[in-house]
């Protein structure tokens, strides 16, 4: 989603600005823009697509105002053009916006009404109109501020900028993430942690409905009720990773190669590797003995791995589990009575669906779990209990590392459930953490596979539509690597339980389609190569992603196999994640299409 900087300093902030912006391209955008006061006046430069377009502009038109606010914009009112991108200005006031104010169209109208003249197709611009028009009414920066923030309804994080108040930015939280940071003589306000690590280690993040006055050397923050308020001082962790794809072509590639290792600190942090035997996170308590039934839900890949953890719970611990995705769960109003936990899986910890679940969940007396890979995120700070993925920070778009390590949070809380409810014994508790710490070594061994997926990308590429089969594990997985295809690569992919092929998408094989199966040597193997033959008898593509014992069991004419180590069953989902994660990289390279940040989506999603 959209990405905010602000910083009020002493020196010139305009490349300061473009910086930040820079460590937010991973929130995904298609327009950008700054801007600065200059001389008592506001200026601003935007551009169309990358941020390269801004700083050429920035180049040419170079801008020494020392307080300013960049964004970069992912459209959703009106098209990606320049006029549309932000900061939006009228009357003196500058204003970049993430998110969507939900009754911009009867604001709009009341100030049509009154002869205001709209510029743009964007919901911000109501925004800035509404603050300019309260600012030519008379009231101060503050009460016009506090007047708008009354007004309008959605979800949003503001920045604002006032002509006639060169040293100061206020800025508003209702939804989307906001932090704020420190530095000497200067102020810095900011969409996430990434954004401020060159500026500072050290952040507060505002709070729903929490807005605050920046200054040169302090910050004021209000609660929706204009009362003083103090936030937490947090340490971030920005700095210690720096946004740099090193040696890899994409940031999605380094991630896929970085597997081993974030899987490794992920394990950690719920199994003691001295003992094997599982633990809980530090600072974290939970007790899965008196456990009925467990609640689960996500977006997205987050959804794909919360369907692994229910066949993980219900295998390894016994307990039953409900599914839902994050966007209909709320909705639903599913009766949670007999529920006693509320489990949510979240790469960013701010996605908006995810995030008024877990609400909703808390609201009906749940104890809530999140797993999460942004421990400072507002879903960390509002659940119950945080199980951290300890992936790192993740720049493409295409999740990779943090769904692996969604995974592995998963799989060993499931053997801790399990333990706590009698259903794992000691000695199987030790086989089971022996096993998952073989992950990271499997994980090299499939990435070893990125050569032989090269040159099956090559004719992937050619393709305009594929289909992807698993059972039991593997089912879920099918649904992620059709995901990935098609996100990447824009070819359209789907997803399915093997057994349901004879219940229509049989209708779709001929020699056109590729046909993707995960098919482990595993319980389920016989029954899958019987659908991966009748796939063959069509004259389906076949790409066989199973292991050497599967190669030699289950050889289909005409099929190509990708052969990974054997592996115990609860560890498939993990390892074989990542071939298909290759498989979509390498075809959307072959497609050349942006791998790192593809058309139309954002790396979080901060609205409904």
């Amino acid at each position: 989603m959209c990405g905010i900087i602000g910083i009020v300093s002493r020196d010139p902030v305009a490349e300061r600005l473009v910086d930040a912006l820079k460590r937010l391209e991973y929130r995904g955008y298609d327009s950008a823009g700054v801007a600065t006061i200059e001389d008592g006046r506001l200026t601003r430069l935007r551009a169309e697509g990358k941020l390269v377009n801004l700083q050429n502009k920035l180049k040419a038109e170079p801008r020494s105002g020392t307080t300013g606010i960049g964004h970069t914009r992912w459209a959703t009112h009106g098209a990606p053009t320049e006029g549309n991108a932000h900061p939006h200005f009228s009357g003196g006031v500058g204003v970049v916006h993430n998110g969507i104010i939900e009754n911009f169209a009867e604001i709009k109208r009341e100030l049509a009404a009154e002869g205001v003249s709209f510029e743009t197709q964007t919901d911000t611009e109501v925004v800035v109109q509404l603050l300019a028009k309260l600012r030519k009414e008379g009231l101060s920066h503050r009460h016009a501020m506090q007047a708008m923030l009354e007004r309008v309804t959605g979800a949003y994080a503001l920045a604002v900028i006032f002509e006639d108040l060169p040293a100061t930015i206020m800025g508003a939280r209702n939804g989307p993430p906001l932090a704020i940071g420190a530095g000497e003589g200067e102020m810095f306000l900011g969409s996430d942690a990434i954004a401020l690590s060159p500026f500072t280690d050290e952040v507060r993040y505002l709070e729903d409905g929490d807005w605050v006055v920046l200054t040169g050397s302090d910050a004021e923050i209000m609660d929706g009720e204009g009362q003083p308020v103090d936030r937490p001082i947090i340490r971030a962790t920005g700095k210690a990773h720096y946004v740099d794809k090193g040696n890899y072509r994409h940031f999605m590639q380094k991630e896929i190669y970085e597997q081993p290792e974030v899987l490794s600190h992920t394990l950690g942090a719920f199994v003691d590797m001295t003992t094997g035997r599982t633990k809980m996170p530090k600072g974290q308590d939970l007790d899965f003995s008196k456990i009925r039934r467990i609640a689960l839900s996500a977006c997205g890949t987050g959804y794909y791995a919360a369907l692994v953890g229910r066949y993980y719970f219900e295998r390894y611990a016994r307990i039953p589990c409900d599914l839902d995705v994050a966007s209909e769960f709320r909705y639903r109003e599913s009766p949670l009575g007999d529920v006693d936990l509320a489990i949510f899986v979240s790469q960013s910890g701010e996605t908006a669906d995810t995030l008024a679940s877990l609400r909703y969940a808390k609201s009906q007396g749940l104890k809530t779990a999140v797993v999460v890979n942004v421990e400072g995120s507002t879903m960390a700070r509002e659940a119950d209990v945080v199980l951290p993925t300890l992936a790192g920070p993740e720049i493409g778009v295409a999740s990779t590392k943090a769904f692996t390590c969604q995974l592995m949070a998963l799989a060993s809380l499931a053997v801790r459930a399990g333990v706590d409810r009698g259903v794992v014994d000691a000695d199987e508790e030790l086989e089971l953490t022996r096993v998952l710490a073989e992950a990271p070594r499997l994980a090299r061994e499939a990435i070893h596979t990125e050569e032989r997926i090269e040159a099956l990308s090559r004719e992937m590429a050619t393709k305009r539509h594929a289909l992807f089969l698993g059972r039991g594990f593997s089912f879920p997985l099918a649904m992620e690597g059709a995901l990935k295809l098609k996100e990447i690569s824009y070819i359209h992919a789907e997803g399915y339980a093997a057994g349901e092929l004879k219940h229509g998408p049989i209708a779709l094989i001929d020699d056109t389609m590729p046909v993707v199966v995960i098919a482990p040597h595993d319980r389920s193997f016989e029954k899958t190569i019987s659908n991966v033959q009748e796939v063959a008898a069509r004259g389906g593509e076949i790409v066989l992603l199973t292991d050497a014992s599967g190669a030699a069991n289950g050889p289909v004419e005409g099929s190509r196999c990708i052969v990974l180590p054997k592996m115990a069953e609860i560890l498939t989902p993990i390892v074989y994640a990542i071939p298909l994660q290759l498989l979509a990289y390498h075809t959307a390279i072959q497609m050349g299409t942006d791998v790192d940040q593809p058309r139309n989506l954002a790396k979080s999603v901060t609205v409904e």
